[in-house]
């Protein structure tokens, strides 16, 4: 009687089923653009652009938002399509490149010689379900290199909040664009000084 309820076993448990439904993973593109391109006037600064580097916390691809206890909660299936602060790199990149204060806008691997370079580090970017905000915040720091001579250009932290329309990870996504894009507005009047 026990060896049948033990060969039995199997066929009443596969009929239970402990599979949830497939959810599917969503990547979404981090672009902020500038509305309006720029020329550069003749003989204008080339700049560099190197790595910006992942605040702690911000190197994974999840959306994130903050909580009212101050913990974040990271979205496993809304994600970022590329890692967040590669994404700001290019967009800073890309910005500035269409500002017209730069003659060109380089990654570090050009051959070309700048006259200026910027590091950075990408320090917040999240959404604030409690005040339906999204919160983006990057630190620059801009060296002009003349004749073996450095100095600092500017050194600030940048930090903007966008309103959400709502709770969806599409409207997280916009919000969390937005912001950003004010960032990049806001360094651009910076380095124009």
């Amino acid at each position: 009687m026990r060896r049948r309820m033990w060969l039995a076993a199997p066929l009443v448990l596969a009929g239970c089923s402990l599979e949830r439904p497939y959810a599917e993973r969503r990547q979404w593109p981090l672009v902020a653009r500038r509305g309006r391109v720029e020329r550069a006037r003749a003989g204008a600064p080339v700049l560099v652009v190197r790595g910006l580097r992942a605040g702690p916390g911000l190197e994974v691809r999840g959306l994130q938002s903050l909580q009212a206890d101050g913990s974040i909660r990271t979205e496993f299936y809304e994600e970022w399509a590329a890692p967040p602060a590669q994404a700001v790199e290019e967009a800073v990149r890309g910005w500035l490149a269409d500002s017209g204060l730069f003659g060109a806008v380089v990654a570090p691997a050009s051959r070309i010689e700048a006259d200026q370079v910027m590091e950075g580090e990408l320090t917040g970017l999240w959404t604030i379900p409690a005040t339906r905000q999204a919160h983006a915040a990057v630190g620059v720091t801009v060296l002009a290199q003349r004749a073996a001579v450095t100095r600092v250009v500017l050194q600030r932290r940048f930090v903007a909040e966008a309103p959400m329309a709502g709770n969806s990870a599409r409207e997280a996504v916009e919000a969390q664009t937005a912001a950003l894009a004010a960032v990049l507005a806001q360094i651009e009047a910076a380095l124009r000084g």
